[in-house]
């Protein structure tokens, strides 16, 4: 006889080997069934909750800042599908890997956090912001916002014009390798959250630092504009000139998403030109025969490493929150995710339960491989389908709640914050010395 939990499992794996792979991206209760199984997938790859595990960490061998990425990946599954069910998970890992100054720098990743690492759960801080997720209610707990801005500011402060004319390293800690090495995505990272932070806040000193990181990528030769490929990075020994010429997915794609954020924001043209010819740049990473969705510098070869089995993932959620901010770029971005969730659908037929996700789309039937990032990348594709179906991201001024928590402690040094009250101190100056004039005027 069996049990009623394990019933209701065999019933579950039965109706997943029945319907999740047949997914129709113009039927939504289709989609959101589809994107049901991937989380259940993703969450196989979970045990921070259990005795004796970290809460927030996924099993290994993934590390740290794709167990923030993936959480980020469920804030946007509750948000397109509705399905709550695993929010108080997201809620208490975000809370959880703060760190002692609540910016997501916490003690126990010293040996391994890079400036990357902490961009992806900053991300996911941001995310929480701009819809609206559940509000920490701890009496120690610092808001969404005041997370994104402390992670901002502790990462604006590594900024080095010391070498290679400004940039982020890679690492954060001398300790580490890769600390002499400059890379895109750290300053992708950047990027994106300056430009999320400007349009969150009306903020615009975030726009100057969003400027200042996509104009040294720029300058220093790791954004190519004749094609707008973005390569890897360089170690600064050269000076940055020695180039890694391997295109990453993601790197592309979390520039597009800045882009997208600051046009929608400013309104400047100059954004919107960017925001497509990034667009257009990504065409390398769908196939030439089948334009489904692939790692183009590792997945043929079957050479991806763990971390690079996910970033599809955030090509695709990338892609949808571009579609959702720069409305004319929603019927391009539509062709690819579909296109794609046809790979997906004809590869996610693996493992004992048949709904098992590979790490290539392009060959029908499962590849004999799964885990996390697999399962995220899939997710995503999917459930960024119903992006058109949802607002796009909010801001303070249209109805964001996560507002700065001036009571929660923080040892970072605030970047933005400094600025402005240089700016407030000239403003107050330039009032002082009109209203003298004035009186002035009218005594003679």
């Amino acid at each position: 006889m069996l049990s009623l939990p394990v019933l209701l499992a065999t019933l579950l794996a039965l109706l997943c080997r029945a319907t999740a792979i047949e997914i129709d991206v113009g039927d939504e209760d289709s989609i959101k069934h589809a994107a049901f199984v991937f989380s259940h997938g993703m969450m196989s790859y979970y045990n921070g909750n259990q005795s004796g595990e970290t809460p927030g960490m996924f099993v290994d061998p993934y590390y740290w800042w794709e167990a923030g990425a993936a959480w980020d990946t469920l804030l946007g599954y509750w948000y397109l599908t509705g399905d709550t069910t695993y929010n108080d998970q997201v809620k208490s890992s975000l809370l959880y890997q703060t760190g002692n100054d609540n910016n997501y720098v916490p003690s126990n990743q010293s040996t391994t956090e890079g400036n990357d690492d902490q961009a992806f759960w900053i991300f996911a801080a941001l995310t929480a912001c701009e819809r609206n997720f559940s509000n920490p209610d701890g009496d120690d707990d610092p808001s969404w916002l005041t997370l994104a801005e402390n992670g901002f500011n502790s990462m604006a402060n590594r900024w080095d014009s010391a070498n290679c004319g400004g940039g982020l390293r890679w690492q954060i800690f001398t300790w580490n390798d890769g600390y002499d090495y400059k890379n895109t995505i750290s300053n992708a990272g950047l990027f994106l959250i300056a430009a999320r932070l400007a349009r969150y806040t009306s903020n615009d000193t975030y726009v100057e630092w969003a400027e200042r990181a996509y104009n040294w990528t720029e300058d220093v030769g790791f954004l190519n504009t004749e094609y707008y490929f973005f390569y890897d990075g360089a170690d600064i020994s050269e000076n940055c000139t020695d180039i890694d010429e391997l295109q990453w997915s993601y790197n592309a794609a979390i520039f597009l998403a800045g882009a997208a954020f600051l046009y929608n924001y400013t309104e400047d043209e100059l954004w919107y030109n960017r925001t497509w010819n990034i667009l257009t740049g990504i065409g390398v990473f769908f196939d030439s025969n089948s334009s489904i969705m692939y790692e183009a510098a590792c997945e043929v070869g079957g050479n991806c490493n763990t971390d690079q089995l996910s970033f599809k993932a955030y090509l695709a959620r990338y892609l949808g929150l571009t579609a959702s901010l720069v409305l004319d770029t929603y019927d391009t971005i539509m062709n690819h995710l579909t296109t794609t969730t046809t790979g997906v659908a004809q590869s996610c037929v693996g493992g004992t339960d048949n709904v098992t996700c590979g790490s290539t789309w392009l060959n029908k039937g499962w590849d004999d491989t799964w885990g996390l990032g697999q399962e995220m990348a899939a997710l995503e594709v999917v459930q960024n389908l119903l992006i058109g179906s949802v607002d796009p991201p909010l801001t303070a001024t249209t109805g964001g709640s996560s507002v700065v928590d001036n009571d929660t402690d923080s040892s970072s040094d605030d970047v933005i914050t400094t600025a402005d009250k240089a700016g407030a101190g000239v403003l107050t100056s330039f009032v002082l010395i009109v209203i003298l004039m004035f009186g002035w005027w009218l005594i003679l």
